[in-house]
């Protein structure tokens, strides 16, 4: 079976619901760990798609999630986690990735051959495999334009090239971690008629804010025309964007469902606060069904992202497999 054909041409919900069920049954035959979270808590035979359980996303930090029918992997990436092990999600069709955040930045974003893209990962880049990094540099590259590059720490560079995009009648998209996109405000840096792509995280570098916080303060001192959130991690293969509204849109094939923090195998109302669980039926050769350690609530077919969930509020979900 094309899965990739499959994946990406899943628009209504029926196809979805069909699709979701097709993965379910690939990789309880093909994940091992996946079959034997499924098995340990005799959830074999879901009625429905809130039924399909979600394995906790710690499991990657230990264990090799992926399909037991390849035998080599293309590439591997590995959070990007400050304290701790970190997990570790192992591709065997890194092409599936690429289609996958091509479609999502096309859509959410815009034409990428009308965009000079700067990535300010530093602390990505510094520790290495990353899947955010390496879906920006795909941009860059796919831009096509000299100037879209990663800078690190380079004040003079940046400002050059927001000189340089002004004259050259394409726009300016800034992929940044938190704290780089702060260093920007204390620079005085003025990004009237860019696009912001923030990724999260202060990396233990600066104070937390809020993200509401965090994106009045970016609004106010940078201006630019338009300010993005991208939800994404190392586990996944897709990517959710929100402008300042902070309510995510998922592409097709993924979709949020909020569990009850306190009994993780039920599933939340709408509006109601919970764990994030996603289905990303792009992971298909690993796992398409992980229980997060975000928060968050459901609007109809959006989300919003209402932050890490205390470590005491995880103790439901690792009793499950401890």
């Amino acid at each position: 079976m094309n899965w990739a054909d499959k994946i990406f041409k899943t628009h209504s919900r029926s196809e979805f619901k069909d699709l979701a069920f097709d993965v379910f049954n690939y990789q309880i035959n093909h994940c091992e760990v996946y079959s034997n979270y499924v098995y340990a808590i005799g959830k074999t035979n879901p009625n429905s798609l809130n039924d399909i359980p979600f394995l906790p996303i710690s499991f990657f930090k230990s264990k090799r999630v992926i399909s037991n029918q390849f035998d080599h992997i293309e590439c591997f990436f590995k959070s990007s986690g400050t304290l701790g092990e970190r997990s570790c999600h192992e591709l065997v069709d890194v092409s599936i990735y690429e289609q996958s955040f091509e479609w999502s930045y096309a859509h959410f974003v815009g034409n990428i051959k009308e965009h000079v893209i700067l990535g300010l990962l530093p602390n990505y880049i510094e520790q290495g495999n990353s899947s955010l990094v390496y879906m920006v540099d795909a941009l860059i590259k796919k831009s096509g334009s000299p100037s879209s590059q990663f800078i690190m720490n380079d004040i003079e560079e940046i400002k050059r090239v927001i000189a340089e995009t002004k004259t050259c009648n394409k726009t300016l998209v800034i992929f940044g971690v938190a704290y780089s996109l702060l260093d920007l405000c204390d620079q005085g840096i003025n990004l009237k008629n860019a696009i912001v792509i923030e990724t999260g995280g202060m990396k233990g570098k600066r104070k937390e804010l809020s993200k509401e916080g965090l994106h009045q303060k970016l609004h106010q001192d940078l201006q630019m025309s338009e300010l993005y959130s991208e939800y994404g991690m190392t586990e996944l293969l897709s990517q959710a964007y929100c402008k300042s509204d902070f309510i995510f849109e998922t592409p097709p094939w993924m979709k949020i469902v909020i569990r009850d923090l306190y009994d993780p195998l039920s599933i939340c109302a709408e509006n109601k606060r919970g764990g994030i669980n996603v289905i990303d039926l792009a992971n298909i050769y690993s796992c398409s069904f992980i229980a997060t350690e975000d928060s968050g609530l459901r609007i109809e077919n959006t989300f919003q992202l209402k932050g890490r969930i205390e470590r005491s509020d995880l103790r439901g979900c690792n009793l499950l497999v401890d």
